[in-house]
């Protein structure tokens, strides 16, 4: 399976992938995860917002066991972010297979759509549409870098925009969900433990600055007479360093465009993105405050113009203390694999549906702690390993 996904949308010169939503290169994940599920005789659906479905047993009986992941990508992103999740996801009901499990409960694979938001700016978008945390409305809104609209590109890959929307009905039949994901952190690695339970994901958000100044010459205007946004832009960038160092967060400018971009070309207009992460809410707000505050001053002191704009943004979401304990003891009746429980400052699927139905992760260790890079990797032997925690946990929950 690894081997057949890998090629899909790879590029040659930077060794990452660009599969992003609703381009040829889902459309080919899609297809693959799609002869997945026949190939093993499952009952393949895809849903109104776009997520694909793979029944082993009756959708409409309810109390299902799902797991599965995303296999779309950041840009020039790494193998196993989302993908690992989904591949896993197939290799453990072979392993359940193999071993003869009788199902209870109805086991459902997934691969929900958009997870990253690297088309559309929203990370994601098809679990926020399925639980009604985005609505039709807001979707029709969004817009790619060519201002393609999200109803545009999924028109335009097949598939029908009139019908996204909140879909109360399917999250009904959902009875636990489970994700397993590659660590994106070296918490794993420093423990020396191949597998993790997920406690929680940290609040975070995306905020978008716009510094608006003046265009001009950048070889006939003096210093004195430019209003120049990328000095505030750059005062700000190095404002968040500082903040989240101070707070023990985290806070990333990664994404800039500039206006008219030419070298030659004092900017008129800087426009950055933060991504900010804490373990706690109130951490959170006071690094985003105090860059913004920032950015604010720094802005007066070059006659800019500011704008700030929360594009996103996802409370601390604590997994389901009940499902994350059971978790626990089911694998903890393996005397050679010990779990460790920790918080993960990245987003996924799971926590967007937390609220709506109980949900769990399973994390397998990245040694170099590496993430949404070409470098990000996982040892054969710790895929494996999760593999083999996914089976143990979906054998526990749904062939008691």
């Amino acid at each position: 399976m690894w081997r057949d996904l890998a090629p899909i949308g790879r590029n040659d010169e930077s060794g990452g992938y660009r599969r992003y939503a609703w381009t040829a290169a889902d459309t080919d994940c899609r297809a693959w995860f799609e002869a997945q599920a026949e190939s093993r005789g499952l009952t393949y659906e895809l849903d109104r917002n776009g997520n694909q479905w793979a029944w082993l047993g009756d959708p409409a009986a309810g109390d299902a066991v799902v797991t599965g992941s995303h296999l779309d990508s950041v840009p020039d992103g790494g193998a196993f972010d989302g993908p690992l999740g989904v591949v896993s996801s197939f290799a453990a009901l072979d392993e359940l297979r193999r071993r003869g499990a009788e199902f209870t409960r109805p086991l459902a694979l997934t691969n929900f759509g958009d997870e990253e938001g690297a088309r559309f700016g929203l990370a994601c978008v098809g679990s926020r549409l399925t639980a009604g945390k985005l609505t039709p409305e807001q979707a029709a809104r969004l817009r790619d870098g060519d201002g393609v609209s999200l109803p545009q590109a999924m028109e335009r890959a097949g598939y029908d925009p009139e019908a996204i929307g909140p879909d109360p009905e399917r999250l009904a039949r959902i009875g636990a969900f489970v994700e397993l994901h590659v660590e994106q952190g070296r918490a794993l690695d420093l423990s020396g433990d191949a597998v993790g339970i997920a406690s929680a994901i940290w609040p975070h958000g995306r905020w978008r600055f716009d510094f608006r100044g003046e265009a001009n010459h950048a070889g006939t205007t003096r210093l004195v007479d430019r209003r120049d946004p990328m000095l505030s832009y750059a005062q700000t960038v190095l404002a968040a360093r500082r903040e989240a160092e101070l707070a023990g967060a985290v806070a990333t400018f990664g994404k800039i465009s500039v206006e008219p971009n030419g070298v030659n070309a004092i900017p008129s207009l800087v426009r950055g993105w933060l991504d900010s992460r804490a373990a706690d809410q109130q951490t959170l707000d006071t690094v985003v405050t105090a860059v913004e505050k920032a950015a604010r001053e720094y802005a007066d002191a070059h006659g800019i113009d500011l704008e700030t704009v929360c594009e996103s943004f996802t409370p601390v979401v604590e997994f389901d203390h009940a499902l994350r304990d059971e978790l626990g003891r089911i694998l903890g009746t393996d005397d050679q694999l010990t779990v460790p429980v920790l918080g993960t400052g990245a987003g996924h699927d799971a926590g967007i549906l937390a609220d709506s139905v109980p949900t769990a992760m399973l994390f397998v260790r990245n040694p170099t702690g590496v993430s949404h890079s070409p470098a990000e990797h996982a040892a054969e032997d710790d895929c494996l390993a999760g593999v083999s925690a996914l089976a143990d946990v979906l054998e526990g929950l749904a062939c008691r």
